[in-house]
């Protein structure tokens, strides 16, 4: 099983990821978590790159590109091995990022980026994939710590995210599913079993 998690920062992936993990392991799933980009020596190098080099000029092409390296590089060293193994992968993000942030955001051709993505991930898809859903201001409310290239750029940019995340979420509604983040902790992760139960009936 692989499942990947999405969102605007703030919406609270990395609390939701670490608690559906610990769910799983408890129903007697060996879990791999993963981030994307990072979680191998090269994406963990192009992850700085990407959000922590501030002086750095990347055009939205280049930046989809390198993403797509780290990620391709994840599949290789840790995704495909797990999932051959039989273990299960909780990624935090994937390649629908690349299409909200970089396409429906930043201006790069949604379908271009699905094709490129095809052949970055060779076709590896999660099974499912779970954006977490909050209003802006509140997700911005959340962030008590220094902020990334891509949650520095504003308002505009960010509003384009939430959005693009439901137009996906609408068009693929077999695959990526909205989860409300606003509820309490217990509340969203509560939500997200259900989700996945539902996906995965016998789990």
């Amino acid at each position: 099983m692989f499942v990947s998690f999405d969102g605007i920062d703030g919406a609270g992936k990395s609390t939701q990821i670490e608690q559906f993990c610990a769910w799983l392991r408890q129903r007697g799933h060996e879990v791999v978590a993963c981030r994307d980009p990072g979680s191998t020596p090269a994406g963990e190098a192009i992850r700085d790159l990407l959000l922590q080099r501030q002086n750095i000029a990347i055009g939205s092409t280049a930046e989809m590109l390198l993403y797509m390296a780290a990620r391709s590089q994840l599949v290789d060293e840790v995704v495909r091995p797990a999932l051959a193994a039989g273990k299960t992968i909780v990624s935090d993000r994937y390649l629908l990022a690349n299409v909200v942030y970089q396409g429906h955001a930043g201006g790069v051709d949604v379908e271009q980026i699905w094709s490129v993505g095809q052949v970055a991930t060779q076709g590896l898809m999660p099974d499912l994939a779970i954006v977490l859903d909050l209003p802006l201001a509140a997700a911005t409310a959340r962030l008590n710590r220094p902020l990334d290239r891509m949650e520095r750029r504003g308002a505009e940019f960010l509003s384009r995210v939430r959005d693009g995340f439901l137009r996906e979420a609408a068009r693929q509604p077999d695959r990526v599913v909205v989860v409300d983040a606003s509820g309490s902790i217990d509340e969203v992760q509560s939500e997200i079993c259900r989700v996945v139960q539902r996906k995965f009936p016998g789990l």
